[in-house]
């Protein structure tokens, strides 16, 4: 093998994929070796069930929202212009936790109220029980949040993605007589979604990694188990080892398959 095909396959490695296997190796070589570490790892991944399941069901949320939110952005009507812009300027300049505070304990307690008078009837004729703030779980309030902040963001995706598409198709199918709904689901958002499906997979490793910030409601998952395992035995630093570790097999997993995705579509569109 000569010397410049060498290079050449050494330049094709992705080295920094080699190293954080590496750092994964060592975790797991840790792990089956100390009695600590195993102990940490048993103890931090159950929230490994948590910290998914508040990622998908509020990534999932927020697609929707987010295209609705995306399709008033991007629509003729000037009301529903302003009223999605307004919200999207809104919610992206103001910190996660800030929003997740603001809905854990200022919309949560409203949301009850306003349900409350809104089945005042059912209430006072004794068919349903009023509901108090209590009735929302941490874990719900903090898919809530996590959901109206990450709308705004995936709304300008979508946003961006229906500009991507060509100007002259949307012409050529209005000529045709298709309403402003027909071109919309039959021309543009197929096109759309294609473009902006990258982006979307790198909010979803964004919505992962942000979905920490709800242990600051003491919801169990991977950060709260590990701040509570660490207060307590005062192993800081084999603690968040563990639920750096954790993170990153999500995280970079995630990664790789974004980049996988976005090779596919390259060579689609060639």
């Amino acid at each position: 093998m000569s010397k410049g095909s060498l290079g050449a396959k050494l330049d094709k490695i992705p080295w920094w994929l080699v190293a954080i296997v590496l750092l994964g190796g060592w975790m797991v070589f840790s792990a089956i070796s100390s009695a600590d570490y195993r102990v940490i790892f048993t103890a931090v991944s159950r929230g490994m069930g948590v910290t998914i399941s508040v990622s998908l069901i509020a990534y999932a949320a927020s697609i929707v929202l987010g295209l609705g939110l995306g399709l008033m952005r991007s629509s003729n009507c000037r009301v529903a212009r302003e009223m999605s812009t307004f919200y999207i300027e809104l919610v992206r300049g103001l910190p996660m936790l800030v929003i997740l505070y603001y809905i854990a304990f200022v919309g949560a307690p409203a949301l009850a109220q306003a349900l409350n008078s809104l089945l005042a009837p059912l209430i006072n004729a004794g068919i349903i029980q009023k509901i108090e703030g209590r009735n929302f779980d941490f874990a719900t309030r903090a898919v809530l949040a996590l959901t109206l902040g990450y709308a705004a963001f995936i709304a300008e995706i979508f946003r961006a993605g229906i500009e991507s598409v060509d100007r002259g198709q949307v012409e050529a199918a209005e000529a045709l007589g298709m309403s402003h709904g027909q071109v919309m689901r039959r021309i543009v958002l197929p096109q759309a979604i294609r473009n902006v499906l990258p982006a979307l997979g790198n909010e979803f490793v964004a919505i992962i990694k942000d979905s920490s910030l709800v242990s600051a409601l003491g919801v169990q998952d991977i950060t709260q188990l590990g701040k509570v395992y660490s207060a307590s035995t005062f192993k800081f630093f084999e603690t968040y080892n563990a639920v750096a570790f954790f993170y990153l097999c999500l995280t970079v997993t995630l990664s790789l398959l974004v980049r996988q995705l976005e090779k596919r579509l390259k060579r689609g569109v060639k």
